[in-house]
């Protein structure tokens, strides 16, 4: 297996001598209709307005065969391993079923089968749950959900969490309030614990170590605030085999994950299963996984034009490294999306924000772009007049879908409020790619601003999961290209070290302390 920087490939030095598209000569209506891949389970991604053409789009599948991504993906999947960092073997894709129908043993154990347990485990306890079979310590039904966890025991799972909540309305779906604590921030938690009854709340405390400061730090905090009940009838853990939390008496019982599933990728593990499968059901979880592992299928297509991770992964390599692009922007025009921005930035830019490469030297080329995104139309008036107008050009990727969740909406003026919102999307889309001559100036829209759209008919659980499992394997795919490790994530350690220091007393740091004196 080649594990080849990006400025060593033949095809990386042949991106760089082809001209810029201009999207205001080449955007058409058969462009638009054709240049398209499928993501699975009815997500499409189109790249119309993306400043590729044939010939490009030619060499950037050189470029994919060159690197071997689909190679390294089936290396991925059959338990080979693929984070050198902490030596470890990547599964997160095994959560949502096999890809290729070998056996991963790790540990001395069938990590299918390891994974299949837990989820068996999860839906029984999450069906005791919601019939009311298991109750809180005072004898009344649970009716509200909590998870404690920082990172990727929080971003991900909240965002499908509020992602699904219209869904389930809309299909009646039986639902149990979800709440999320994961700042240390101790007005965090209070702004919680205000809003629910104790006596009706589970809660899930979710630590792969088991020793996480600011899950652990929230735990005593939450636990101290429960008067009248019994908190080890009011929390599960989500954890190791290994950590303090496995056979703890403080918790009602116990889900375990592995150290071969990182936080940002996690979501389809115990991490997010459980409090997904309480809040709406575990049939709703089943129907994510579902999607995901659709979606997980289609990547493993060597054909660019047919595979929307790998194609989403290589104009995302050609805009950062050939065209010198920055930033992406993530513009879902659904609100139930409101926070997916916000676990796709923890997704990018922890996986792919490095220096380095997985042999451990400096590379000489830039690697992940800096991302953030709001809701549509949310952000048409926020931040859409330096898109369309400032001086940096930067790469959107838009979400649609055709369709609501609630099924809830109102004619105004001849259309539905989801017809103006795709009214809208339509617009911004050729509005940036396009833009518009005026004699003034300030009117002057150059155009020339490229975007993507990844759209379905509707947001439902196994879209979700298709959704979440494209970004996943872009990740990993820009990872392979640029020959980074997305697997580990040492920037985030030093903070943590650095803040236990703090705690112990600066230990002769003087610099540190002059900080801690001010704040502390």
């Amino acid at each position: 297996m080649n594990f080849n920087n990006l400025d060593k490939t033949l095809a990386f030095d042949d991106l760089r001598k082809l001209g810029r598209v201009s999207l205001r000569n080449n955007l058409t209506a058969r462009r638009i209709s054709t240049y398209s891949a499928v993501a699975g389970a009815d997500l499409t991604y189109n790249y119309a307005a993306m400043p590729v053409n044939n010939e490009i789009i030619d060499k950037l599948q050189e470029l994919c065969d060159e690197q071997e991504l689909v190679e390294k993906y089936i290396e991925l999947l059959s338990g080979e391993m693929m984070n050198p960092g902490e030596k470890r073997l990547v599964l997160h894709h095994l959560t949502r079923g096999n890809c290729t129908g070998k056996k991963v043993i790790a540990d001395g154990e069938d990590k299918e089968e390891f994974y299949k347990g837990e989820l068996e485990k999860i839906k029984d306890f999450s069906e005791k749950v919601r019939s009311g079979k298991i109750k809180g310590s005072t004898g009344k039904k649970i009716d509200t959900v909590c998870q404690i966890g920082i990172g990727g025991s929080d971003l991900g799972p909240r965002a499908l969490y509020l992602a699904l909540k219209g869904w389930a309305a809309g299909e009646k779906v039986k639902q149990l309030r979800a709440e999320f604590i994961s700042n240390v921030d101790p007005d965090d938690a209070a702004g919680v614990l205000r809003a629910i009854d104790p006596e009706k709340t589970l809660f899930i405390l979710v630590s792969k170590s088991g020793t996480t400061l600011e899950t652990l730090t929230n735990q005593m905090l939450v636990t101290k605030s429960l008067r009248g009940v019994d908190p080890a009838k009011h929390l599960v853990a989500v954890t190791s085999k290994t950590s303090p939390l496995a056979s703890s008496k403080d918790v009602l019982t116990s889900f375990f994950i592995d150290d071969y599933i990182g936080g940002r990728y996690s979501s389809t593990s115990a991490v997010g299963a459980v409090i997904l499968s309480l809040a709406f059901g575990f049939e709703t979880f089943a129907s994510l996984l579902e999607g995901a592992h659709e979606a997980d299928n289609n990547a493993l297509n060597g054909d660019i034009r047919k595979n929307a991770a790998m194609m989403d992964a290589a104009i995302g390599v050609y805009l950062r490294n050939v065209l010198g692009c920055r930033e992406t922007a993530i513009l879902p025009y659904s609100q139930a999306l409101c926070r997916f921005p916000a676990h796709l930035q923890q997704l990018d830019m922890e996986s792919n924000g490095k220096h380095v490469s997985r042999n451990g030297e400096k590379v000489d080329y830039e690697t992940g772009p800096v991302v953030f995104g709001e809701s549509g139309t949310n952000g048409q008036h926020s931040f859409y007049q330096l898109l369309h107008q400032g001086t940096d050009m930067i790469p959107m990727q838009f979400i649609g879908f055709r369709n609501s969740q609630y099924g809830f909406d109102t004619q105004v003026e001849g259309s539905t409020s989801q017809k103006k919102l795709n009214a809208n999307l339509a617009a911004q889309i050729v509005a940036f790619a396009l833009g518009r001559d005026n004699e003034n100036p300030n009117k002057q829209f150059d155009g020339e601003r490229c975007s993507s759209l990844l759209y379905a008919d509707r947001l439902t659980p196994k879209t979700l999961g298709a959704l979440l499992s494209h970004y996943e394997n872009k990740v990993m795919f820009q990872g392979f290209l640029w020959n980074l490790n997305s697997f580990d994530q040492e920037g985030v350690q030093l903070g943590k070290v650095l803040a236990k220091k703090v705690l112990a007393g600066c230990e002769g740091d003087d610099v540190l302390k002059a900080y801690a004196d001010i704040l502390i």
